[in-house]
C-alpha cells in the first residue's frame, strides 16, 4: 500500500512539471511588447577635420635660457649681467635652499665654510667662489654663515643684486 501511494505522489509530481513553463511571465512579456517599436538613434555627424597650425614662433623659446641671451647683449638696461664665460662651479648646479652650510676651516687668516650638497659630498667654499643658481658669490664667511650676493633677473629683464646668506645647519650647531 505504502508503494502505491508513493508511485500515486511522483505521477502527480510529474504530472506538473509537464505544463506550460513559466506562462504567466511569457503572458506579461507579450503584454509588455505590445506597441513597441525599436528606435535606433541616427549616427552623429562627422565633421571633418581641421589641422592646428602651430604660430607661436614670435614668443621666446622656453627651452633657451633667457638669461644667458641677455647676458651675451640681447638686452637688460643695466651694466651689470653675469659672465656667462666663466667656467662654472659644482655649486651652482644646486638651489641654494638645498645646500647645507656644516662647519668652517680656517688656517691662519683664511676661513673656509664647508658646505654639504644634496648628493651627500662635502665642498670647501671661500671669498669669490660661486654657489647657487642664480650667480651667487662669495662675499664673506663667518662661523655661522656663508654670505652671498646673487644676480638676479627682475620682472622687466634688467639684472640687479641680491644679498642672501647659507646659515649654519641648526643640528651641526648644537654639535
Amino acid at each position: 500500500m505504502k508503494t502505491y501511494l508513493a508511485l500515486a505522489l511522483a505521477t502527480l509530481c510529474l504530472a506538473g512539471c509537464f505544463g506550460e513553463e513559466n506562462g504567466d511571465l511569457k503572458d506579461w512579456m507579450r503584454d509588455s511588447s505590445e506597441g513597441l517599436r525599436g528606435k535606433v538613434e541616427p549616427l552623429p555627424e562627422v565633421k571633418p577635420y581641421q589641422p592646428f597650425t602651430y604660430d607661436a614662433f614670435s614668443l621666446p623659446d622656453p627651452f633657451r635660457p633667457s638669461k644667458m641671451e641677455i647676458a651675451k647683449g640681447k638686452g637688460g638696461g643695466t651694466g651689470l649681467r653675469p659672465n656667462p664665460d666663466r667656467p662654472k662651479e659644482v655649486l651652482e648646479n644646486y638651489d641654494l635652499e638645498k645646500l647645507r652650510m656644516v662647519g668652517t676651516l680656517q688656517q691662519g687668516k683664511l676661513i673656509q665654510a664647508l658646505v654639504r650638497a644634496p648628493d651627500g659630498n662635502l665642498y670647501r667654499v671661500k671669498l669669490g667662489s660661486y654657489m647657487g643658481q642664480n650667480f651667487g658669490m662669495v662675499t664673506a664667511i663667518s662661523e655661522t654663515e656663508v654670505k652671498l650676493k646673487e644676480i638676479v633677473e627682475d620682472s622687466g629683464g634688467d639684472w640687479v643684486e641680491r644679498e642672501t646668506s647659507l646659515s649654519l645647519d641648526d643640528a651641526e650647531q648644537k654639535k
